[in-house]
C-alpha cells in the first residue's frame, strides 16, 4: 500500500462572492489562468475556489505516485472541503480536471451540489488495456523527465502550440508554464492519465451535472453522445467553441454555468 505524503499542499486560491463555494480544476499544462474569463460572472452566484494540479502553475511537484493518482486528487479535495469548514459544495471541472471532478462526485456524492464539465477525453476515454496503457504513458513519461524542460512545449496541448486561443489568455497561460515542473508533468502522465477514465462507472452518477461541451472538438462528440447516454441527472450544453469552451465563448459558458449553479444551491 502507498503512502500519500499530506507534507504536501497544493496552490488553492480562495475568490470572494456570492453563494456557495465551487472548486474549479483545470487541465494538463494548465494554471489558475484556465479561469481568468470566468471568475467575475461565477463569483456573482458562487465563492470560486482555484487549485493547481501538482508541478503546476504554483503548485509544487511531490516524488510519490499516489498524490498524483485521482484517489489521491480525491483525498486532496476532500482535505480543501474540510478546510474550508464546508458540508457541500460545487464543482466545475476542465479536460483532465474534468476527469477528476467527475471521480470526486462519484466517490463523494453526499459533499457535491451539483457539477459542471467540460470536453474530457481522458476522463471518458475507452481503455481496453488497462497495462498497455500504463507502458505506453511511463515511455512517455521517461522521455519528458529524459528530455526535460524543451521537451514540454513539444506536447501537442502546451499553450504555444495553441492556434486559437485568445491573446490575453495566452500570454497569461505562457507565463505560468514556465513553472510547470518537469516531474510534475511526466508524473501526470504516468500516473493520473491511465487511470482517469470514469466511463465504465458514469451511469453511478448521484450528482445534477452540466456538460459544457466545445462543439468545435469534433474528436470529442463521440465521448459527448456517449455520456448523454450512460450519465443520469446530465444535461448538456453545446457551445460554439473547441477544447477550451470556458475561454472560447467564455460568455455563454458564463451565463449557462451560473444559471446552472443558482438552481442547486441547496
Amino acid at each position: 500500500m502507498e503512502s500519500w505524503d499530506n507534507s504536501f499542499e497544493p496552490f488553492v486560491e480562495v475568490h470572494p462572492g456570492k453563494g456557495p463555494y465551487v472548486l474549479l480544476v483545470h487541465g494538463f499544462l494548465s494554471s489558475r489562468a484556465q479561469w481568468m474569463l470566468n471568475i467575475e460572472a461565477l463569483s456573482k452566484v458562487t465563492r470560486p475556489v482555484i487549485v493547481e494540479l501538482w508541478g503546476h502553475g504554483r503548485s509544487p511537484a511531490p516524488e510519490s505516485p499516489a498524490a498524483y493518482r485521482p484517489e489521491g486528487y480525491v483525498k486532496t479535495f476532500e482535505n480543501i472541503r474540510q478546510r474550508l469548514g464546508l458540508s457541500k459544495w460545487l464543482l466545475c471541472g476542465q479536460s483532465l480536471g474534468a476527469g477528476l471532478t467527475l471521480r470526486y462526485a462519484l466517490e463523494y456524492p453526499d459533499r457535491i451540489m451539483a457539477q459542471v464539465f467540460t470536453n474530457t477525453s481522458s476522463g471518458l476515454r475507452e481503455i481496453v488495456d488497462q497495462a498497455e496503457a500504463e507502458k505506453s504513458a511511463a515511455l512517455v513519461a521517461g522521455s519528458i523527465l529524459k528530455e526535460g524542460r524543451p521537451g514540454l512545449e513539444k506536447i501537442p496541448v502546451h499553450p504555444a502550440n495553441a492556434r486559437h486561443l485568445r491573446s490575453d489568455v495566452k500570454e497569461t497561460l505562457l507565463k505560468d508554464c514556465t513553472s510547470l515542473s518537469v516531474l510534475g508533468v511526466a508524473n501526470t502522465i504516468r500516473y493520473t492519465i491511465p487511470e482517469l477514465s470514469v466511463r465504465r462507472e458514469i451511469y453511478k452518477n448521484e450528482v445534477p451535472a452540466l456538460l459544457v461541451c466545445g462543439k468545435q472538438e469534433k474528436r470529442f462528440k463521440p465521448l459527448r453522445d456517449f455520456t448523454e447516454a450512460r450519465m443520469p441527472l446530465l444535461e448538456i450544453a453545446d457551445l460554439d467553441g473547441g477544447h477550451a469552451v470556458q475561454i472560447d465563448a467564455a460568455i455563454e459558458f458564463n451565463d449557462r454555468v451560473t444559471a446552472f449553479f443558482s438552481q442547486h444551491h441547496s
